[in-house]
């Protein structure tokens, strides 16, 4: 079984490392919508370069793989806010439903606002004396189960809406995916996908028109109520596929490595690789780097890490502290994650297990 699973690790570090040079594609930035559910929730993934596909050692595990839901053992709420970029604020809250050999019942709500905004004309740069908002918000109801001691499935249905001034739009999206325990000490490699669901376009009251049918004709009605139809565009889909491994130190000492490979829809593609230390299970620190790629340039098969392009993304670093209160656990994650020329974000993430 130790080779066998030797075999996998290989394979599939070896697939996960061509994947970003082979498959790399043109990016298509900025023609999806929903762009608020890729922002990462949990603060110890965010410390690890945001992977966490095949880990699912907390509640908002099932963020980046259903699948995490069918592996929890106990109840679970987290709660996670960021300053977001250009100061917007972004909340999320998870809960888990542990029933039993029934499977497991995951509850979210997600929450991204702008805060007021001046509304600026060609003419009035200073602005209207009018002020709009954006905000999102997306609410979802989870399931997952084991199939066996090391396989487990799970799907979650997400209801979408984005909000700007008085015009939104709303869909809903499925998130499905697996993870596979490839030895007893828990390593794992896991798949999943993201935002899978109806396109949408924007309606509302903003949309509203006057308009003259034919300019150049006079006497007739020059002021029509009109409405302008939006484009419907897709969500931001996202496959995500890795591996976990962790390396015991000792009795108190812990190492764990996750690498993450990304295919989404709107971009192209990419890898995440994080590690954390764990001192008495209680202590973590966290480091990670976020969106390179392989690329083999001239020397193939000998490949060259370097990062994406088109990515702002980089640097990563966290630390956690988890306290055991007999059945019940407390956790707080900080995580901070560079964005390049748009500064640096952060995120604080608490739960308790019981």
């Amino acid at each position: 079984m130790k080779i066998h699973a030797k075999n996998i690790i290989v394979a599939l570090v070896i697939g996960l490392t061509f994947c970003t040079g082979v498959l790399f594609g043109q990016s298509k930035t900025g023609t999806t919508i929903g762009q608020f559910l890729l922002i990462e929730p949990s603060a110890r993934a965010a410390g690890m370069a945001n992977v966490g596909v095949a880990m699912h050692e907390e509640v908002v595990s099932a963020f980046f793989n259903p699948a995490a839901i069918g592996m929890q053992e106990k109840f679970g709420i987290q709660f996670t806010n960021s300053q977001w970029i250009a100061d917007i604020q972004y909340n999320y809250v998870a809960g888990l439903i542990h029933a039993g050999n029934l499977g497991n019942i995951y509850l979210s709500a997600t929450a991204l606002n702008s805060g007021e905004i001046k509304v600026r004309t060609v003419d009035q740069p200073l602005g209207t004396g009018e002020r709009y908002s954006v905000s999102n918000v997306a609410l979802g109801l989870g399931y997952g189960t084991q199939l066996t001691d090391r396989f487990s499935v799970g799907f979650q249905l997400n209801y979408i809406q984005e909000n700007i001034w008085h015009s939104s739009l709303s869909t809903f999206a499925i998130n499905v995916g697996t993870i596979y325990h490839l030895t007893n000490n828990r390593m794992r490699i896991g798949a999943s996908i993201s935002n899978f669901g109806l396109q949408a376009g924007y309606s509302g009251r903003d949309l509203r028109i006057r308009y003259d049918l034919d300019t150049e004709k006079y006497g007739d009605n020059s002021s029509l109520p009109g409405d302008v139809h939006t484009t419907d565009y897709a969500l931001p889909i996202l496959f995500r596929v890795g591996i976990y491994m962790p390396w015991q130190f000792g009795e108190n000492n812990q190492i764990e490595f996750a690498l993450d490979a990304f295919h989404p829809n709107d971009n192209t593609e990419s890898m995440s690789a994080g590690v954390e230390w764990a001192f008495m299970k209680m202590v973590f620190l966290r480091g990670g780097f976020q969106h390179f790629i392989f690329d083999d340039g001239s020397n193939f098969p000998w490949v060259q890490l370097r990062k994406k392009d088109d990515s702002e993304l980089g640097l990563t670093a966290g630390a956690g502290i988890k306290y055991d209160l007999g059945e019940v656990a407390l956790l707080i994650d900080y995580a901070w994650t560079d964005n390049g020329l748009l500064e640096n974000t952060q995120r604080l993430t608490m739960g308790v297990s019981f």
